[in-house]
């Protein structure tokens, strides 16, 4: 009885020694295009602050970015319109926490985790891992069983195995929505995670209700960050259906993971660099943009809990297939499926290029 009655007074105060009773708040002092610089709050980067405009009685998300001497470099996960110099900037608890759970199947949520569908609050469990490391290398089961697609010609042609990461590269207009929503549809997956990051406002409806439809819809879940948002925000849509997908995989679950596109995660990656600033490389890409990517990607994959498949499409500007973006990501994937301009002019879809994909 004392034993027991010890454990609990040792857990109770190790809770309370966790307790912050006061809080270091920073203060912002210029803002200079997308960048706020602020002095304080301690910080680490990638974490989310809560800036107040008292003037407006407004609070505003922004997420660090860098660091320059003793001022913090920050962009807004919002509007910017509201900040001015004197707003008090706070960093938030828990902002890098991960849903989790059956509950998110047939929701649709931002890039922050909060739902936009309308049909109420997420009623899901919260749990860490938003930045994850990638499993090691050498607990990663071998890729021997197959994935289907439910599509004739990939699975006939260029076949997919269960843990492979494989591009879909074609140029805008060849119809990279239209296969990943008919992926979603017939494929053997338990789950699909499905990221849409920088897509047009009004694709969003047109991909639930026409491309993914019901069937897909009720064994998926939707993170969304539309053209119009932040840079930061679209980044975190991406990391986010990576942890997603990762929960969903710690659970059992055959996990499928779709995102659209590869190309806008480092675009969006670009944009925060070169605000930060990073030297421009390769076509404006700083170089931060080629060490990101095979963070995100390493995370999927096989290893020794399950496996998640992952679909990325790259957006090949002119259909050069050798510009930077699908150049490096060819390299971090195992495989890749090329949409042909010529089949889709031709209407014929999906327009699988197969004596130019690899399996």
């Amino acid at each position: 009885m004392i034993e027991s009655l010890e454990k609990r007074f040792a857990f109770m105060e190790e809770g309370i020694k966790g307790v912050r009773t006061f809080e270091k708040i920073g203060t912002v002092r210029r803002v200079t295009g997308l960048i706020i610089e602020s002095e304080g709050p301690e910080v680490s980067i990638g974490q989310v602050c809560s800036i107040n405009s008292e003037r407006h009685n407004e609070k505003i998300e922004a997420q660090v970015v860098g660091f320059k001497e003793n001022t913090v470099l920050l962009m807004a996960l919002e509007s910017v319109h509201l900040i001015h110099p004197g707003c008090q900037v706070a960093s938030k608890r828990n902002s890098n926490s991960v849903p989790y759970g059956p509950s998110l199947l047939g929701r649709i949520i931002d890039g922050m985790g909060r739902p936009i569908d309308g049909k109420g609050p997420l009623l899901a469990p919260q749990r860490d891992g938003f930045y994850a490391e990638p499993p090691n290398p050498l607990s990663r089961d071998l890729i021997a069983k197959p994935f289907a697609t439910g599509i004739k010609s990939i699975d006939t042609f260029v076949p997919l195995g269960n843990g492979q990461r494989v591009g879909v590269f074609s140029g805008s207009g060849v119809g990279k929505s239209i296969l990943l929503g008919m992926i979603a549809r017939g494929s053997e997956s338990d789950v699909n995670v499905i990221s849409l990051v920088g897509e047009r406002g009004r694709e969003l409806r047109e991909f639930v209700e026409n491309d993914l439809g019901p069937e897909g819809m009720a064994k998926s879940v939707i993170v969304v960050s539309t053209s119009d948002q932040p840079a930061p925000m679209r980044i975190r849509a991406s990391i986010l259906a990576t942890a997603l997908a990762e929960g969903f995989r710690d659970q059992g679950s055959k996990v499928l993971l779709l995102m659209d596109s590869l190309t806008r995660f480092a675009m969006a990656q670009r944009e925060i660099g070169l605000a930060a600033g990073e030297p421009p490389a390769s076509r404006g890409y700083v170089p931060s943009v080629f060490s990101i990517l095979p963070r995100l990607l390493e995370r999927t994959g096989t290893s020794e809990k399950g496996a998640i498949t992952a679909i990325y499409t790259v957006l090949v500007e002119g259909d050069d297939m050798n510009e930077p973006v699908a150049d490096a990501v060819r390299g971090f994937l195992d495989g890749h499926i090329v949409l042909s301009r010529k089949l889709a002019n031709a209407n014929h879809f999906p327009a699988v290029d197969v004596l130019r994909s690899v399996s």
